[in-house]
């Protein structure tokens, strides 16, 4: 029903358009008494004996698929995505003041490829705003926090934008995913420079092992970095010993578009996401996993539309995934049908 009937409605609008108008329902149809639970009974599955259920970083998970960065930049539906059948939604990223981010035109549909470029550039409306619809959480599955810098801070200040964030979420998200690796943000990706990126993390984790109950870390990665660099991130996770890697971001290359090239190069820069995607993003997870011989988890992300996506990244290193393009092009009913399927295999 969602591809065939209600997709092509929404593919008329432009693209950021249709994704607030998304939000806008979800907020004003779940204001309505009954429907989350109405909603919830028809995309949750039944799992009595908790077999798609895993801990991951000391955080339980009633199962491995969660929304990734971006749907809820400001904290508005974590709730009512819950009950679409995910495990996490990981808010964000988040930024110590609110900020519009890059000119419109910014978001565009790769349709042929599957795919989407965004040139948002954090835009949300600062952290002061998801703490205070955090604050309105009625949902027990998990929440991380992606968070980043302002693009107006100098690389130079960013460690002070990361540590505001930190602090400002600490008491209302699970677990925190330090973005560095955005395309869309001017000399972003710089602060993934070895040196620069240990010491954030060092001093983030000091912060977070000062807390009386401190909570998991995580590093948001490229899909561009070469193996000389993942090596470098296995190094730097061991060294500041934070809690995981969510692999990956998007990407800034286009050789894995097919049908839709002529147009991504008209449109210019911009992340590239879905599944021309898919393959880098499971050579990374695998590399990742392998090389550091599974010595810290790893968030699969990255052109993940269906049951044989998701079960090619856990089985490539993964222990937990997060779609976002595959959430709207496959309908919400994409977390279900993983997870159905999940169940077949380990039952």
């Amino acid at each position: 029903m969602y591809k065939h009937l209600i997709r092509p409605v929404f593919f008329k609008f432009n693209a950021e358009f249709a994704h607030h108008f998304t939000v806008s329902c979800l907020r004003i149809g779940f204001a309505i008494p009954g429907i989350k639970n109405l909603v919830g009974s028809f995309f949750k599955i039944k799992d009595p004996n908790k077999t798609l259920e895993r801990t991951v970083f000391g955080l339980t998970f009633k199962n491995p698929v969660g929304i990734a960065a971006g749907f809820d930049k400001n904290a508005r539906v974590f709730n009512h995505l819950s009950a679409f059948g995910f495990s996490h939604v990981e808010i964000g990223t988040v930024t110590p003041k609110g900020q519009s981010g890059n000119p419109k035109p910014r978001l565009f549909r790769m349709i042929q490829d599957e795919g989407i470029i965004n040139r948002m550039g954090f835009n949300n409306k600062g952290v002061e705003n998801a703490v205070k619809n955090l604050k309105k959480r009625k949902t027990i599955i998990v929440i991380g926090g992606n968070i980043g810098k302002n693009t107006a801070t100098p690389n130079e200040e960013a460690l002070n934008d990361y540590i505001e964030c930190f602090e400002a979420l600490f008491d209302y998200v699970d677990y925190f995913v330090v973005n560095v690796s955005c395309p869309n943000v001017t000399n972003l990706r710089q602060l993934q420079d070895q040196d620069s990126l240990l010491n954030m993390l060092n001093r983030l984790q000091t912060l977070n092992n000062a807390k009386p109950k401190r909570k998991p870390i995580l590093l948001k990665i490229s899909p561009d970095l070469n193996n000389e660099q993942l090596d470098e991130v296995i190094e730097i996770i061991n060294i500041s010993k934070i809690d995981g890697v969510v692999a990956t971001n998007t990407t800034t290359t286009r050789n894995t578009l097919n049908k839709n090239r002529i147009f991504a190069e008209q449109i210019g820069n911009g992340g590239l996401s879905g599944k021309p995607l898919a393959k880098r993003s499971t050579e990374i997870i695998r590399y990742l996993a392998q090389k550091s011989n599974k010595a810290f988890p790893i968030i699969g992300v990255g052109g993940i539309f269906t049951a044989e996506d998701a079960i090619e990244k856990l089985e490539a290193g993964a222990d937990l995934v997060q779609v976002f393009t595959g959430f709207i092009y496959e309908g919400p009913a994409i977390a279900k049908k993983i997870n159905q399927e999940l169940l077949k295999i380990q039952q």
